[in-house]
Formats: structure tokens, C-alpha cells, sequence
């Protein structure tokens, strides 16, 4: 396999934030440089972030889908989002201590459907009752 060079770390911290609510940027960088749909930002501290999960957590469905539709991996934060309950239920079901995960900047699970609007409603009441049980259990 070739070794490709590693990309710009000023255009990557430009891309990621740009996907928190420029969808028009975000085409423009990705037209030029379409490497940069899987990038990922360190914020500090290990805080990484892709532009997929910048959009999620800001509840941009329009820079989600566009991500995806341009090669970006889906995660559990922004299949919650995007209300993908079927695969948040199977992920969940698999893995039960994601409900816990947090995602960037250590925003949950339930924030990012949350985030997601009506659109979302029935990942949030999902996760909501897991988050309920939990506690339960715990009492």
C-alpha cells in the first residue's frame, strides 16, 4: 500500500470546524480535498473530532448526510443524531456500555439525539429509557 503524505493540519482543524455549521465550506474543502472526510481534529487533551461528529453534535443533518454521502464513517453519536434507532438499538444491545460513551468534547450519546430534533425523537425516548433503567438498577 502507498504512503500517502499526511494532510495539512490547519486545513483539517479548518474542515472540522467548518462542519459544525458551514455546509458550503464544508463542500468546498471536501471538493478539494476529498481525504479530509475522515479527518480528525485534536482539540487537546485526546478531544478528537471528525467532521462527521462535529455535525452531529450540532444536530447539522444537512453536513451529516452529506459527509456520508462523500465516503465519512458512521458512528453511534451521529446515527443518534440522525435517528438511526435501529442502529443504535443493535449497537447498544451488542456493546450496552456505549450508552455511556461520550462522544467529542464529551458531549453523550442522549445530547447528540437529542440534537437531532424530531427527526431523532424516538433514538432520545430510546435512550432515555435505558438511562432510566440504569439508574433504577442502581437504587
Amino acid at each position: 500500500m502507498e504512503k500517502k503524505p499526511a494532510l495539512e493540519a490547519s486545513l483539517v482543524q479548518e474542515f472540522v470546524g467548518n462542519a459544525h455549521g458551514d455546509l458550503d465550506r464544508v463542500k468546498e474543502l471536501l471538493a478539494e480535498v476529498p481525504a479530509l472526510v475522515n479527518s480528525a481534529w485534536d482539540w487537546g487533551g485526546g478531544d478528537w473530532e471528525t467532521g462527521l461528529g462535529a455535525a452531529a453534535h450540532m444536530g447539522r443533518r444537512d453536513i451529516a448526510v452529506y459527509l456520508l454521502e462523500h465516503g465519512a464513517r458512521l458512528d453511534l453519536f451521529a446515527a443518534a443524531m440522525l435517528g438511526h434507532l435501529d442502529i443504535v438499538r443493535a449497537t447498544l444491545e451488542t456493546y450496552p456500555e456505549a450508552l455511556n460513551g461520550l462522544g467529542p468534547h464529551g458531549i453523550p450519546l442522549i445530547a447528540h439525539a437529542q440534537a437531532g430534533g424530531n427527526e431523532a425523537l424516538q433514538v432520545y425516548e430510546y435512550l432515555n429509557s435505558l438511562s432510566s433503567q440504569e439508574t433504577e438498577a442502581r437504587t
